[in-house]
């Protein structure tokens, strides 16, 4: 089976509404996808209503998350599989920080605008198309203008990535993993030594975010160079936590396809044994 458990679409900051995202994953020859957009569920019902034969859809969400009981705080994703969506807690809390991003959003077009650089407010709403708001609807604006040429090159430093960023507001990492666990899903670490986007956690938390209820890591992405994953699959063997494998699909604005890496049957098999919120469909 071919199992890709981490991909997101125009619910949040992929390019390919969920009827589309889904028929990539047919054509792409997956058997299983996770829509895992992010602090959203508006992606669960339309992915589910253009489902194509022989494709099974995980239900997830990948929470925008912040930890700071070191010398800074650090961002990082948890991705939450198969949880109640209507679970009030999780629900409002999702609710909060997706108007948390709006309001960034419209922050860093002011600061745009102080520069000089003619982004407006309505257009990346227009490009959000009713999905949660973030920096890569904002890259789209400057690549328009001829500024940058790749979402990439907008998150460097001189761009989107210093000098024309705001901070976001994040849900304590563990408030999350026991509001997900309460929902009753499943909570996997997203890239968890993804040096190349800025700094990671210490294996301390991660021992940590194993004892409050972490399932598993996130092991196999293309943001980990080989020597990377091999730390993640042995502290995962130490910890007693599963790993997975995903390629972080966001159609046009990252190169990397659908199927790029991929989790095993037997680590899907545990996790929906593990969760108890929502299931599988298909």
């Amino acid at each position: 089976m071919r199992i890709d458990l981490h991909a997101h679409s125009t619910a949040s900051d992929g390019t390919s509404t969920p009827a589309e995202l889904v028929a990539e994953a047919a054509a792409a020859g997956l058997d299983v996808l996770g829509v895992t957009d992010h602090d959203t569920t508006s992606g669960w019902a339309p992915a589910a209503a253009a489902r194509p034969a022989g494709l099974t859809l995980v239900p997830g969400a990948e929470l925008s998350c912040r930890w700071s009981g070191g010398p800074f705080p650090i961002s990082l994703h948890l991705l939450a599989y198969l949880f109640d969506p209507t679970d009030p807690a999780l629900a409002s809390e999702l609710a909060r920080v997706r108007t948390a991003r709006e309001t960034r959003a419209e922050g860093i077009v002011g600061l745009l605008n102080a520069g000089g650089i003619d982004v407006t407010w309505d257009e990346v709403l227009q490009d959000a198309a009713g999905g949660t708001v973030g920096r890569p609807h904002l890259a789209q604006a400057l690549i328009r203008r001829g500024l940058v040429t790749t979402v990439s090159e907008a998150f460097e430093p001189q761009w989107l990535g210093r000098r024309y960023r705001l901070p976001k507001e994040d849900l304590d990492v563990f408030a999350a993993l026991r509001l997900v666990v309460a929902a009753g899903g499943v909570p996997v670490f997203a890239h968890p030594r993804a040096s190349k986007r800025g700094p990671v956690v210490p294996d301390s938390l991660i021992v940590e975010m194993a004892a409050a209820g972490l399932f598993g890591l996130e092991a196999d992405h293309t943001d980990h160079t080989p020597q990377e994953q091999a730390e993640i699959h042995a502290l995962a063997h130490r910890l007693g936590l599963v790993t997975t494998g995903s390629s972080d699909y966001h159609g046009t604005n990252k190169t990397v396809r659908l199927g790029a890496r991929m989790t095993t049957p037997e680590t899907l098999d545990q996790i929906t044994k593990a969760a108890h919120g929502t299931t599988p469909i298909g």
